[in-house]
């Protein structure tokens, strides 16, 4: 049963394993699905850029600075994996 978790899709969840560019598989569920779908109710969110608090959308879709570091605030994309930084922190 899929549900809309803050417009989030698969390819914003930990169990989305990519196969190309338009479909891959639930890792949770173990069922093939299409990248931008909504989520189903095993979604855990993957941290991406969008998805920290630090981030700030300039204006331009995809693209916006980190804030993280009050000394510098560096351009970023929003689908970018976070995974390994130390500074991310969930809406």
């Amino acid at each position: 049963m899929a549900k809309e978790v803050e417009g989030l899709k698969h390819s914003d969840c930990r169990n989305f394993i990519p196969v190309d560019v338009a479909k891959g598989i639930c890792g949770a569920r173990n069922e093939k699905v299409l990248i931008d779908t909504p989520v189903c109710e095993k979604f855990a969110t993957l941290p991406k850029c969008k998805n920290c608090a630090c981030f700030t959308e300039n204006g331009d879709e995809g693209f916006g600075v980190c804030k993280a570091d009050d000394k510098m605030e560096p351009w970023t994309f929003a689908e970018l994996h976070a995974v390994t930084c130390e500074m991310y922190r969930d809406k």
